[in-house]
This record gives structure tokens, C-alpha cells and sequence, in this order.
């Protein structure tokens, strides 16, 4: 399926339905440090494992990052 992360699209081999949860392990993120929006809408990360993610998706990914 196609989706599109941060403007670029990516392809997302898959023979099944994909949670968020799985989609971010293979994009290579870590839920304690981002935050998703799930065409445009923020997703808290405790909800991951329960949206699944379809063809032309959009998906907008923020590290977070500390400072001082």
C-alpha cells in the first residue's frame, strides 16, 4: 500500500490489515519519542495498536527532542 509520511510517499509491504503500532516499527520510530498525526489528526500513542492504517494514508511524524 501507499501512504505518505512527512510529504514522501512510501510503500508499505503488507498482505494484511496494519496497525499504526506495526506501520512506526517498520518505519523505524519508538512511541516515546514522536507524535503522530493521523490525517491531520493527532493520535496518542496508547491508541496505536487500534488505528489501522490504509492505502493513501497520511502521516505527519514530530521527534521529540529535549533541550535546556
Amino acid at each position: 500500500m501507499k501512504i505518505k509520511v512527512n510529504g514522501e510517499e512510501r510503500i508499505i509491504h503488507c498482505n494484511k490489515s496494519i496497525s499504526l503500532i506495526e506501520t512506526m516499527k517498520l518505519l523505524g520510530y519508538s512511541s516515546n519519542k514522536v507524535i503522530v498525526e493521523l490525517n491531520k489528526l493527532i493520535i496518542n500513542s496508547d491508541e496505536w495498536k487500534n488505528k489501522f492504517i490504509k492505502d493513501g494514508d497520511k502521516l505527519e511524524i514530530v521527534s521529540i527532542v529535549g533541550g535546556g
